[in-house]
């Protein structure tokens, strides 16, 4: 019997990725070793956070909920040793799997057919240091590129990213989300115009419906 510590799980909209608006059942494990500075859910960042639960009650309850989608994230759940193992049993699960990960962790055991969601960290992040480069190399259909820009710094340190590693934009969904209250989305709206890129704007959906404070949405 296998078991993971879980911060909580609850029935939402997926309010980000290309997947946004899909209604979705959201696992968020506990403990992340990461510190970033505009993290929105810092309550899940102790190890000890939450509860323990078996996977396979995490399964069921997955199965129960029935949504379309599910979304594995933290915390950092690759911090956990034991979320392959529920990636795995998700993955016989009728939904679209997907798993957020800051990318600090090798990627590449993490089955197929989950999809990936690799959030790079920018230098407003206070994390830059902590990206694990050679994911970039491994990423594969279905996988995702996010970055949470605070300013026109974190913009150009993106646009060379995307250069240094030759993402292809038209393979792999590049994500560019304006940091909540930092920057204006209309400027980095401009500045995507501006340089003519293939990448998409990502606002995060659940905080313009259900505000930015709302917690479990």
């Amino acid at each position: 019997m296998s078991y993971l510590r879980v911060f909580e799980i609850y029935d939402a909209i997926q309010g980000e990725s290309t997947l946004a608006g899909m209604p979705c059942t959201l696992i968020r494990l506990a403990g992340c070793p990461l510190r970033c500075s505009y993290c929105d859910t810092p309550e899940a960042i102790p190890a000890q956070s939450g509860q323990v639960m078996d996977i396979d009650d995490i399964t069921q309850q997955v199965r129960r909920a029935r949504r379309p989608l599910v979304l594995v994230t933290g915390g950092e759940p690759l911090a956990q040793r034991g979320v392959f193992e529920l990636l795995r049993s998700l993955s016989h699960q009728p939904a679209i799997i997907q798993l957020e990960t800051s990318g600090a962790y090798d990627i590449r055991p993490v089955p197929p057919p989950v999809r990936r969601i690799l959030d790079i960290k920018t230098p407003g992040s206070g994390e830059c240091s902590r990206n694990r480069w050679s994911n970039m190399q491994a990423l594969r259909e279905g996988d995702e590129l996010k970055f949470v820009l605070t300013d026109r710094a974190d913009y150009e340190w993106t646009m060379d990213c995307l250069k240094r590693h030759a993402i292809d934009l038209d393979a792999i969904p590049v994500l560019l989300s304006p940091c909540w209250g930092l920057l204006d989305p209309r400027d980095l709206a401009q500045w995507i115009l501006d340089d003519h890129l293939n990448v998409r704007l990502q606002l995060q959906m659940h905080k313009y419906v259900w505000g930015a404070e709302a917690r479990r949405v």
